[in-house]
């Protein structure tokens, strides 16, 4: 028997659907709150000590972060080649802009302090600011055209035709979506900073952090009810066999309207993850104005994991639906690599990904503590 036979191949994608979001969430509850606190700069941090007091909360974390962003990347690209050519072909000046606003962050953390002038300092400030608030938002926006279908179809040959423009994806219910996104990690940034920062960053951390968790509530809410009453869902209506090789336009789908709350209706315990969604949020306030800081930021992590997995579970086994022709919507079954490149990458997962979890929770272990103004004046542990 070969190897890879050992676990069939339908199992081995549902098994990289879920690595996937295991990825995505991983990238969203580390460096997410890099990204809050990035926005959080101008409000929470108002003197320039104070702004060094937030960016070495996360200076000496935040490149680590970025590698659950690289690995979900990397595993689009190897575990659902499909999805990867149409994403960031249709999403090309998207992806483009999230990339030239990720690239601010480093040149913005290495140069800020390079020059005691406070114009060059404000101006790498708010550059900080732009490399936190640009990717939160379009990354939300690009969920929200998720939800909706983005315009591609697939021709014949597997060629795929992309019919839709950058400003088509800044639509009402996709900037709705964007804003839960920086909503969400605002308040991830405000418990990050509520845990790291000592005295009035850590301080106003909480009181900004509160307010982002009840818009993210209020958002969460809205955007549900939207996608019930108005948002047409997808449905594969043909037989599909788990184990089919991946060709998109070998089956059938419809759009009907609330058909992405289909799930939770045959599956009832998928409801946990919005439960998740709020509650994470509703505990996150009740840590920050309890000043319990590790609970806060634990809270929030949960509310993250419930909010994209609010979406992943609502969408299986659809993973890009598009709006102009249903049938060439990719789903989990049909736009996989082969069986052995799963298996493959399985294994290799297997041994590196413990590694890299045991390597980022040393990291934070070691670097566990507060960081105060009087520490930055002196000139002490600090990296930026």
């Amino acid at each position: 028997m070969i190897l890879y036979e050992l676990i069939d191949y339908g199992t081995l994608k549902l098994i990289w659907w879920v690595l996937l979001g295991v990825l995505l969430i991983g990238f969203a509850a580390t460096d997410g709150f890099d990204m809050g606190v990035a926005v959080l700069l101008p409000a929470a941090a108002r003197s320039d000590v104070q702004r060094r007091v937030a960016i070495n909360t996360i200076g000496p974390v935040w490149e680590g972060n970025q590698v659950w962003f690289i690995l979900g990347g990397g595993a689009i690209f190897a575990a659902w080649p499909l999805l990867y050519a149409v994403s960031f072909s249709g999403f090309y000046l998207a992806m483009f802009v999230i990339l030239a606003a990720l690239i601010l962050r480093p040149v913005g953390f290495k140069y800020r302090s390079k020059r005691p002038d406070p114009r060059w300092r404000a101006g790498w400030d708010w550059a900080l600011f732009v490399g936190g608030f640009v990717p939160a938002l379009i990354f939300g926006v690009a969920v929200g055209n998720v939800l909706q279908g983005v315009p591609f179809r697939l021709t014949d040959e597997m060629r795929m035709i992309y019919e839709g423009t950058f400003f088509g994806l800044l639509n009402p219910f996709a900037l709705l979506c964007g804003l839960l996104s920086v909503a969400m990690l605002v308040m991830h940034g405000g418990a990050w900073l509520a845990l790291k920062a000592a005295g009035t960053v850590g301080e106003r951390g909480r009181t900004y952090g509160s307010c982002a968790a009840l818009a993210v509530i209020a958002l969460f809410a809205l955007n549900g009810l939207i996608l019930w009453l108005f948002v047409k869902g997808y449905r594969i209506t043909s037989p599909i066999d788990p184990n089919m090789p991946s060709n998109p336009l070998l089956k059938t789908v419809t759009r009907e309207g609330a058909s992405w709350f289909a799930n939770y209706g045959k599956y009832p315990w998928m409801l946990i993850a919005p439960l998740l969604g709020f509650a994470g949020a509703f505990g996150a306030i009740y840590g920050m104005r309890a000043h319990r800081e590790v609970a806060t930021l634990m809270s929030s992590t949960l509310s993250v994991l419930g909010i994209i997995s609010t979406v992943g579970l609502a969408m299986f086994p659809f993973i890009l639906p598009s709006s102009i022709d249903p049938r060439s919507s990719l789903v989990v079954w049909d736009s996989a690599s082969s069986h052995s490149t799963l298996f493959n990458m399985l294994v290799v997962t297997a041994v590196f990904l413990p590694i890299v979890a045991a390597y980022t929770a040393w990291v934070y272990r070691v670097l566990w503590g507060k960081v105060d103004e009087e520490a930055i004046r002196r000139g002490e542990e600090t990296v930026y």
